[in-house]
C-alpha cells in the first residue's frame, strides 16, 4: 500500500516537467507581487471530478452529492427519482494550497480520503494553474470472501487548467488509478484516463460545466467512459451544481473505472452537488 501511494505521488510530480530554475523563478514571482488569476472555476468540483480550485487555509467545505436512477427507467421508477446514491464529504484547507478531504458514499459503502495540492497558479508570467490530487478509496460493503487489500483503490491525478477570459475556462485531467481487484480478466488493474472539461459563464451567478473521461487503458464492454454536463448556480456561500451524467459513483475509481451506463444511449442520471463553506480562521478583535 505504501509503495503504491509513493508511486502515484511520484507520478503526479513527474507530470509537472518543470526544471528547478523555472520553479524558483515562479516562486520568486510570488514575492514580487505577481498578478494571479482567480476563480478559474467556482467550485472544487467540475462535475464529478475535481477542478484545480482549492480552499484557502482554515476554510471547511461541506459537500452533499446525489445521483438518481436513469431518466429512461420510466414512470415505474419515477424517471429515476425513486433510486438515489448519496455522498457526504468534508474538505479542509491546511494551507492556501494544500487541502485534505474525507467522504462517505452509499454506493458500495465507499470511504474515500484525498490530498490535493496546488503547485502553480496562472498569472501574467505563467499560462496555467496546476494542481495535484491523490486519493485512497475503500469499499466497506459486506462482500463474502473479499480480502481487505482488494477493497482498496488508489489514484493519482494532475489537473491543468487555463482561464482564457472572464467567461471561458478549460481543463485537462490525466489520471492513473490502481485497482487491487477488477471486474473481469480483460480489465487492467492499472487504469489510465485523460479527462477533458470546461466551464462557460453565462451570468455572474450561472455557468455551464462539462467533463469527459475517455479511458486510455483497454477495458471490457461492460464499462463506459464517463460524461457529464450541468450548470453551476452560485448563491453567496452556497454553490449548487445541477447536472446530467451516465455515472452513479462519485469518486474517481468509481465514475472513471466503474461506469456501466451509456450517456448517448439514453442512460442518463440526474444529479446534483451542494457545497457550503465555513471560514474557521480566528478573527482579529
Amino acid at each position: 500500500m505504501f509503495r503504491i501511494n509513493i508511486t502515484l505521488l511520484l507520478l503526479i510530480l513527474s507530470f509537472s516537467a518543470f526544471s528547478q530554475d523555472e520553479l524558483l523563478e515562479l516562486l520568486e514571482g510570488e514575492d514580487q507581487g505577481e498578478n494571479y488569476v482567480s476563480a478559474t472555476f467556482k467550485s472544487t468540483r467540475l462535475v464529478n471530478g475535481h477542478s484545480v480550485e482549492v480552499r484557502s487555509k482554515g476554510v471547511l467545505e461541506f459537500i452533499i452529492s446525489h445521483r438518481f436512477g436513469t431518466i429512461n427507467s420510466g414512470y415505474e421508477q419515477f424517471w429515476g427519482l425513486d433510486n438515489s446514491s448519496i455522498r457526504l464529504a468534508l474538505e479542509y484547507g491546511l494551507t492556501d494550497n494544500l487541502n485534505i478531504g474525507l467522504g462517505r458514499s452509499s454506493f458500495e459503502k465507499v470511504i474515500d480520503t484525498f490530498l490535493k495540492y496546488r503547485f502553480l497558479r496562472q498569472s501574467n508570467s505563467f499560462p496555467v494553474t496546476i494542481t495535484g490530487f491523490t486519493s485512497l478509496t475503500r469499499k466497506t460493503v459486506d462482500i463474502p470472501n473479499l480480502e481487505g487489500k482488494d477493497r482498496n483503490t488508489y489514484s493519482g491525478q494532475l489537473l491543468i487548467a487555463r482561464k482564457f477570459n472572464s467567461n471561458l475556462s478549460l481543463q485537462i485531467m490525466p489520471i492513473a488509478i490502481q485497482r487491487n481487484l477488477v471486474a473481469t480478466n480483460r480489465d487492467e488493474n492499472l487504469l489510465f484516463a485523460l479527462g477533458l472539461g470546461g466551464r462557460y459563464k453565462l451570468t455572474n451567478r450561472l455557468a455551464i460545466n462539462a467533463e469527459y473521461y475517455p479511458q486510455l487503458t483497454e477495458f471490457s464492454n461492460m464499462f463506459e467512459n464517463s460524461f457529464a454536463i450541468g450548470v453551476d448556480i452560485e448563491t453567496g456561500g452556497h454553490v449548487f451544481q445541477l447536472h446530467l451524467t451516465n455515472a452513479v459513483q462519485m469518486n474517481e475509481q468509481g465514475f472513471i473505472g466503474g461506469t456501466t451506463d451509456n450517456f448517448f444511449d439514453g442512460d442518463i442520471h440526474y444529479g446534483f452537488n451542494i457545497s457550503r463553506v465555513f471560514d474557521l480562521t480566528p478573527k482579529a478583535r
